[in-house]
């Protein structure tokens, strides 16, 4: 999607009914500005179900990533993201770490995680698919509208 806002002007326009996230993350992607639906996972320092879900049609959503805040290992590289941009997917929010993030930043993905690290997780697939995760004081659920910018990230319950 094309971003025709900013987080703070949703803020503005739409108050309280936007949640907004407390977790402070790093951009590392080519679209520092990205929205759509909310899809899900739920992993701990594998990677296997991010692989599978960036590799279907993402059609403009979003994939947010509850790694656990782990900084352990990488749970999105740059083949992974190169298909998640072949795959019309906008963006991805890692609450964990990233890796190859050069390369993430020539692509035309925005990227939010917490760090790097060039360590590769499992490939086990362990975890869930599109159920509601929380951190920074957000439930991300999955159907919902996330809008991300330089700001930070913002959820409402339908498009705006």
């Amino acid at each position: 999607m094309t971003t025709n806002f900013t987080t703070a002007d949703l803020i503005d326009d739409h108050g309280d009914t936007l949640r907004s996230c407390s977790t402070q993350f790093r951009g590392y992607g080519g679209r520092p500005g990205f929205g759509g639906p909310v899809r899900t996972v739920k992993c701990h320092e594998d990677n296997g179900l991010v692989k599978q879900v960036l590799n279907t049609p993402g059609d403009g959503a979003v994939l947010v990533v509850d790694g656990g805040g782990s900084l352990r290992s990488a749970l999105m590289g740059d083949m992974i993201a190169e298909a998640a941009v072949a795959n019309g997917w906008a963006g991805v929010v890692i609450h964990g770490a990233v890796r190859d993030t050069v390369a993430l930043g020539r692509l035309d993905l925005g990227v939010k995680a917490l760090g790097s690290n060039p360590r590769k997780s499992a490939k086990e697939a362990a975890g869930r698919l599109d159920v509601p995760v929380t951190f920074g004081d957000v439930t991300f659920v999955p159907g919902e509208w996330l809008y991300a910018d330089e700001d930070g990230i913002v959820v409402n319950a339908e498009k705006i």
